[in-house]
């Protein structure tokens, strides 16, 4: 067969190489900055060091409210030249808070000899989670599900405003690692499963954050930080920061899309892997970071590595003797900033390697420079301050309108059985679970603090699930028992006694906020107290409305069935009582679609772009609970006319495809059209399908539009074993909904 290539990612690469990270004054003021620079003052410019070590107390005993040791401040900006801090210490901090932290450490750096700034890094995960009374919305997860890059849009312009009020001008979001092996922990900080969903949202996120021109310089605006570079979400055994096998050739077509495109958007930092690549730590990992980043995508910003990850790779990875051969290792990979985070071991054994020849001065100077580049983006040579400006642009309630329509549309309807939603305002109604009257479950961790399990933290305005159901159903018609608890029984027999009582019961199930490492998982399936629970409520005769808060897809297989109503509502942030009451009772109609594949069975985890090895019928059968891109709404909406514009084309052609979808229903609803694109035959067994286009569009009742997609040699490729982009004639098939066309290349 006859192979033709093409550049798949052309345009992306034109751009990211046509992109300019600073004027060329900026390079003349690095320039001139280094030039003044003694070896010590560079090498601290790549130290970067959590809040707690400058903080007054030790470790757990932290004062509250944080206070700054002016002492230990001194000694890390002016002796040891630090070049970055990030973190935020035992939990959030009020606005006010941290101006003055930030105001305290730029005043001691502008002592400095040579008054180069301090950089602040924080994770403002799913808002500006780290500041009290910030807007927070629905993770990542919920956000995909919106299958909304405009919405996301609007909700990162937000954060951005919001962070940098507080201070911080540099934001480890987002997090662009495929959501691919279901038991991961950090599932739900990712975009989901598909690599072109996954490029919208995140070019949407970086846009949102540094603007269309990323002038970062400009106050309302961050710098982003892409995360974590690469393949950290495809861990063999789904366990935080552990192996990954992925063949070049799989990682360029499944992973690394949205790194490609959001470098091309302009992102300015990226963050590295804790885990390892086919034996090879991603740290250390020099044709990862160096070739295939900066010489194959263009990567031309700053890369920072993940927390105390150097040290990992001897005390974990067993790749490096001890910490200094670590350090060669990471820094002549391309690591240009460490995340230390707590000790000088880094500064010390860099600085040695460099006396001893091992690490070349140009190699600093790259790192260094490039911090230093940083800074200037930032503006923060001519002005480090918090901008105090903004603390009328600090979650105002234009935000929480949008935060409201994001937690609305992050909502995911898999069930609704004789059309039991929405629900009647004046019935009798039980809630009832673990999930049903805590906040710290909307927004799971990464709020407020990194498990995000602190209830007494979190602001006493917002509202649960079932203070949001009593607001509008009232009180009297509301009534609640707990039944279970997240991993044991409560009082089911209490909960089903009060069932009776009731004309239809919420049981509101989930997991306890939970982030990276402690959220390590050996099943998927929910634990049995409350499944027990449902199951017990069901016997009672009366309509069981399960809503599902986590932060991955857990299997509740034994109550689907009996199950009236399915509602999904992932991590859906500060406003999600309000949004979760809004689509219960019909004031919202639900529109999430799934950005993952939900599994049936805890061995069962197969994507939807599977290959056709995984279908042949029989046990090989592909056969979720629900599929990707599933989702039920309070209309119907029909699609007729699937058109091509031709049936056959020559490489280097473009089809276009339409299709007419109808609102066949009583209310106006958003539906999302999803275009499928199969492979049929190719010299490496293909997908079944992939997406390869997708739109939003809302239509009141009775309205028929048109949507049309355009599919070009780019779709039509897929990546060869030498990992370059491959187009080959034959046959494809177009699948909308339950419509199919084909045609043929030439």
């Amino acid at each position: 067969m006859k192979v033709a290539r093409i550049s798949l990612f052309a345009a992306l690469l034109a751009l990211t190489a046509s992109l300019t990270y600073a004027q060329p004054a900026v390079e003349v003021r690095v320039q001139n900055l280094l030039d003044q620079m003694t070896l010590e003052e560079k090498v601290g410019q790549m130290t970067q060091i959590t809040l707690e070590v400058v903080s007054v107390g030790e470790g757990p005993g932290i004062r509250e409210p944080l206070m700054l040791d002016r002492k230990k401040l001194r000694e890390i900006i002016l002796d040891r030249g630090v070049g970055a801090l990030f973190n935020v210490g035992t939990h959030a901090h009020s606005l006010e808070s941290w101006n003055e932290i930030i105001s305290e450490i730029q005043d001691v750096a502008r002592e400095g000899r040579l008054k180069i700034p301090v950089l602040y890094g924080i994770d403002a995960i799913h808002g500006a989670t780290y500041t009290r009374g910030a807007t927070l919305f629905p993770q990542s997860v919920g956000m995909a599900s919106t299958w909304n890059p405009d919405l996301l849009r609007l909700t990162s312009e937000i954060t951005a405003v919001e962070v940098r009020a507080s201070g911080i001008p540099w934001n480890f979001n987002p997090v662009l690692d495929s959501g691919r092996q279901p038991l991961w922990p950090r599932l739900w900080e990712t975009f989901g499963e598909d690599a072109l969903l996954t490029t919208a949202m995140g070019v949407a996120y970086v846009k949102g954050q540094e603007g269309d021109a990323n002038d970062i310089s400009a106050p309302d605006r961050v710098a982003c930080c892409l995360k974590h570079y690469i393949g950290y979400g495809h861990p063999v055994s789904g366990k935080d920061r552990t192996p990954a096998w992925i063949p070049d050739h799989y990682l360029r077509q499944y992973i690394l899309p949205p790194y490609i495109a959001a470098v091309a958007a302009g992102a300015h930092t990226v963050m590295v892997n804790s885990g390892d690549i086919n034996g090879i730590p991603v740290h250390s990992n020099r044709y990862l970071l160096t070739d295939l980043l900066r010489g194959e995508l263009g990567f031309k910003g700053l890369i920072d590595s993940d927390y105390a990850d150097i040290a990992k790779l001897y005390q974990n990875h067993r790749v490096a003797a001890d910490n200094k051969d670590a350090v060669r290792m990471a820094v002549m990979a391309g690591i240009d900033m460490v995340m230390v985070p707590a000790d000088f071991s880094f500064t010390d054994d860099l600085l040695a390697l460099v006396r001893e020849g091992k690490v070349p001065m140009s190699r600093i100077d790259e790192a260094c420079g490039r911090i230093l580049k940083l800074k200037y983006q930032l503006g923060l040579f001519d002005n480090p301050y918090p901008d105090k400006s903004l603390k009328a642009r600090f979650a105002t309630p234009e935000a929480a309108v949008i935060n409201l329509r994001a937690a609305q549309e992050s909502l995911v309807l898999l069930k609704n059985e004789g059309g039991i939603l929405p629900l009647k305002k004046s019935a009798k109604i039980l809630v009832t679970g673990p999930t049903a009257n805590r906040l710290s479950v909307l927004n799971g961790g990464w709020t407020y603090t990194w498990q995000g399990n602190r209830e007494d933290l979190l602001p006493k305005d917002k509202l649960t699930i079932l203070k949001a159901i009593a607001a509008e159903a009232g009180a009297n018609r509301v009534s609640f028992s707990l039944g279970s608890t997240y991993d044991s029984e409560a009082d089911i027999a209490a909960a089903v006694k009060a069932a009776k009582k009731a004309d239809v019961v919420v049981a509101c199930l989930g997991e306890e906020p939970y982030c990276e490492t402690p959220g390590n998982i050996g099943d998927l399936t929910l634990p049995q107290s409350q499944l027990d629970l449902v199951l017990a409520l069901q016997k009672s005769g009366k309509p069981v409305v399960v809503v599902l808060l986590q932060g991955r897809p857990r299997i509740i297989r034994p109550i689907v069935d009996g199950a009236r109503a399915i509602l999904l509502a992932w991590l859906p942030g500060m406003e999600g009582g309000r949004a979760i009451a809004d689509v219960l009772f019909g004031d919202a109609n639900p529109s999430g679609r799934l950005p993952v594949t939900y599994p049936r069975s805890p061995n069962d985890l197969v994507l939807y772009d599977h290959l056709w090895t995984e279908n042949t019928g029989g046990t090989n059968r592909f056969n979720p609970q629900w599929p990707f891109g599933f989702g039920l709404s309070y209309t119907t909406f029909t699609y007729s006319d699937l058109k091509l514009d031709k049936s056959s084309a020559a490489r280097g052609e473009v089809i276009t495809a339409s299709v007419t979808v109808t609102n066949t229903g009583q209310v106006a609803g958003l539906e999302t059209i999803q275009l499928y694109l199969s492979d049929l035959v190719a010299s490496i067994a293909p997908p079944n399908k992939r997406l390869k286009g997708f739109r939003k569009i809302e239509l009141a009742p009775g309205e028929s539009k048109t949507v049309s997609f355009t599919l070009s040699g780019e779709e039509m490729s897929f990546i060869g074993l030498d990992g370059k982009p491959v187009i080959e004639p034959g046959e494809f098939r177009v699948t909308v909904a339950d419509l199919s066309s084909n045609f043929t290349l030439n």
